[in-house]
């Protein structure tokens, strides 16, 4: 990325966009420290809340906005949840499925638009819940409004931003957002853990955060080796005679990511276990029976905490999967085309893409289930805080290769050739 990003600089439409792109970040970072209207600060810094399980969540996405209470407390998540529950609509709904596809007629602008005013609905409503949930918000009717309007008014904000860089800037605006949080976070853990092992003077302060740090890296190496992994299905394309020209002839291939579902299954399982401890909490506090025994067999360290977890990362891998991959679609359009797979042919094609698909699927489910049991055995094992997960990891990796293509992209149009070399799942 270093390289890719000095080339680019050299190219002065280039250079524009990188600062374009870097002002518009930093400009979202900077509104991030303003503080909401109507929250009580005193109790904010007093307060340990942010370290409930759901909340904790919510705060590594923000890069600790939501901790602070700042008017950036959602960030852009109310935007991927409304993105995601349009997602499912557009499945359930015969009629916003028909708008998706129509293509002409801006299905898809119309779709965009609905998700906007989502988001600024859903942001509201969650800023209140969980604001008064935590008892943050002042006294009185106008406290409560003025702190959805302005915790909206800073996710509609984020949302511009992230628009403006995709359209002006370089890469995805709203992934690269997610991304510094995610990265503003990780600077902010390791110099507190290397900072409480400098303090404690003994030397198992140190190698812990040492093997934190190591373990951090090797994490980022297998990530990202796989998330280039890809199957490559054949493609014969059969000869077509238009009037004097004949098409087709030729060999190509179909390419399926290994990890297809990216890290949303992370994020729809760790939120389904975090919801009952979090409620729990704020309704019958830390010296209730419930929380007493959630705490004892559904810890994050518990053995039945992360059985569960594997297993329902792995149902919403293949569910995720299910609604994302249509393995009929894909079988008439490569008939629409002519192309047919060496050996199969009719109905075969789709049940040859089904069963490649669940291969893979099941290779990710087993991936994603193992990389995120590893930060809660690094924390068991090392009595430390390990300042990422799982979903942190996978998260900052995809971002940075999908901007590094980004980039090759922009420059192979200018003419310069950088190949990203990938690794290969054949």
């Amino acid at each position: 990325m270093v390289e890719s990003l000095r080339k680019m600089w050299k190219i002065t439409d280039l250079r524009k966009k990188l600062i374009y792109t870097f002002l518009m970040l930093l400009l979202y970072r900077l509104v991030g420290v303003i503080p909401a209207p109507g929250v009580d600060a005193a109790r904010v810094l007093g307060s340990t809340a942010q370290d409930l399980p759901l909340l904790q969540l919510v705060n590594m996405m923000t890069g600790g906005n939501f901790s602070q209470m700042t008017i950036m407390a959602m960030g852009i998540t109310p935007y991927i949840n409304a993105s995601i529950i349009m997602q499912l609509l557009t499945i359930a709904i015969p009629a916003l499925e028909r708008m998706q596809q129509d293509e002409e007629g801006g299905g898809r602008e119309k779709i965009a638009r609905i998700t906007r005013y989502v988001t600024v609905g859903l942001a509201a409503v969650q800023a209140i819940g969980l604001v008064a949930g935590l008892g943050y918000i002042k006294a009185g009717w106008l406290n409560y409004v003025l702190v959805g309007v302005s915790m909206a008014g800073g996710s509609a904000l984020a949302m511009w931003i992230g628009e403006r860089i995709t359209d002006k800037g370089i890469g995805n605006g709203i992934s690269l957002l997610i991304f510094a949080g995610i990265i503003s976070n990780l600077f902010n853990g390791f110099i507190s853990l290397f900072s409480a092992g400098s303090a404690n003077g003994t030397t198992s302060g140190w190698i812990a955060a040492v093997a934190i740090l190591v373990t951090m890296i090797v994490m980022t190496v297998v990530v990202t080796f796989v998330d280039l992994g890809e199957r490559r299905i054949p493609l014969q394309i059969a000869k077509q005679v238009k009037g004097r020209r004949v098409y087709g002839g030729q060999s190509t291939h179909m390419t399926l990511k290994v990890v297809s579902v990216g890290v949303l299954p992370l994020i729809f399982a760790y939120s389904f276990l975090a919801f009952p401890g979090t409620l729990i909490q704020l309704i019958g506090g830390t010296q209730s029976g419930a929380y007493i025994w959630w705490m004892t067999y559904m810890n994050t360290g518990s053995v039945w905490y992360m059985l569960i977890s594997a297993l329902l990362i792995m149902a919403f891998t293949f569910f995720y999967s299910s609604i994302s991959f249509d393995a009929k679609r894909q079988a008439d359009q490569l008939v629409m085309q002519g192309a047919v797979i060496p050996g199969q042919r009719g109905k075969n094609i789709r049940q040859y893409l089904q069963n490649t698909v669940n291969r893979l699927n099941l290779f990710a489910a087993l991936f994603l289930a193992i990389i995120a049991a590893v930060p809660t055995l690094l924390t068991s094992g090392l009595s430390a805080q390990v300042p990422f997960a799982a979903s942190s990891i996978l998260i900052a990796v995809s971002v940075s290769l999908e901007t590094i293509r980004t980039i090759q992209g922009e420059m192979s149009v200018r003419g310069i050739d950088m190949d990203l070399e990938k690794g290969g799942f054949m």
